[in-house]
């Protein structure tokens, strides 16, 4: 069991309270999951032609700056880049590719955690509301936030099995449920390049979304893709850098709730995780039906 929780701001004015908006909706699904928790936040974006990197450490005292130097001369590329506990945010003049490579062949210790122009990833083991306090995240702006705790079910309590997942440039899934093909699934997908770091099927779930968007479908055909591909029970969140995505299986045994007013679209696995929100009692709510794909984005870039 699981819990998945997500706000997309349509009102620009409430972006400086994202955090302290969503900080109460992710705690109050500690008891759906309170092994670990993490979430993907939107906003504070790069220029066309740089790249953001959310790096993570094992160590809070690792060298951040040492990095950050080495990058700037060895790329010969602006860098700027801001700790936040045990994780790094790199802002990057350079492509993605080129400081993906950078890092991966400077400091293989260093876990990559998101790629994208507006994308941060942060996630640990613990309560959710210690995670919350950890990365401060009442005090986060942005656009929008999907977040997960999880109840490991199928795997080992760690940081890399935690969720989101990044799927992708700007991309990242976070998924309850559980799928019954993935072991299979997941040796396909090697063979087609993908790289996992856990024995987690939600990464399966994510790798499978990464590998049909690198085969050019859009995230809609990625995602109409998945319910011919992937068996078992779940419901996926999908970030993007303008918003975000929902889907249940075709059976919609896991559950979900939608709540809409003109400042925001949240959801959640339970009502109660919505309950904080300003407006709530005049919103529109409903529940997604299944094998249906909800999407919530602003005009893109």
């Amino acid at each position: 069991m699981c819990g998945i929780v997500g706000l997309y701001l349509k009102n620009r004015a409430l972006e400086s309270q994202l955090g302290a908006l969503f900080e109460p909706m992710l705690i109050a699904m500690t008891d759906r999951g309170p092994d670990s928790a993490g979430f993907a936040i939107y906003g504070d974006e790069v220029a066309d032609g740089s790249i953001k990197l959310t790096l993570r450490h094992a160590d809070e005292n690792y060298d951040w700056a040492a990095l950050a130097e080495k990058a700037q001369s060895e790329l010969n590329a602006g860098v700027e880049w801001f700790k936040n506990s045990k994780v790094a945010v790199f802002k990057l003049q350079t492509s993605a590719a080129i400081a993906e490579a950078f890092v991966k062949a400077t400091a293989p210790e260093v876990l990559i955690l998101s790629a994208g122009q507006s994308i941060e990833i942060l996630k640990e083991v613990g309560l959710p509301e210690n995670i919350a306090d950890t990365f401060n995240l009442k005090e986060m702006k942005g656009s929008h936030i999907i977040g997960h705790t999880r109840m490991a079910t199928e795997s080992a309590v760690t940081m890399e099995g935690s969720h989101p997942f990044s799927t992708g440039m700007d991309l990242c899934l976070v998924h309850n449920g559980s799928l019954s093909n993935h072991n299979r699934l997941r040796e396909e997908l090697k063979r087609e390049g993908i790289v996992f770091e856990t024995e987690n099927d939600s990464e399966v779930a994510a790798g499978y979304l990464t590998w049909r968007l690198q085969q050019g479908d859009s995230l809609n055909e990625a995602l109409t893709n998945s319910l011919k591909d992937l068996d078992g029970f779940f419901t996926f969140t999908i970030g993007t850098r303008d918003g975000f995505a929902v889907l249940r299986d075709p059976i919609a045994c896991k559950p979900a709730v939608m709540a809409e007013t003109d400042d925001y679209v949240a959801m959640a696995s339970e009502y109660q995780a919505l309950t904080t929100l300003p407006g709530i009692e005049n919103a529109r709510i409903w529940e997604p039906e299944p094998a249906t794909i909800y999407v919530w984005e602003r005009s893109s870039h």
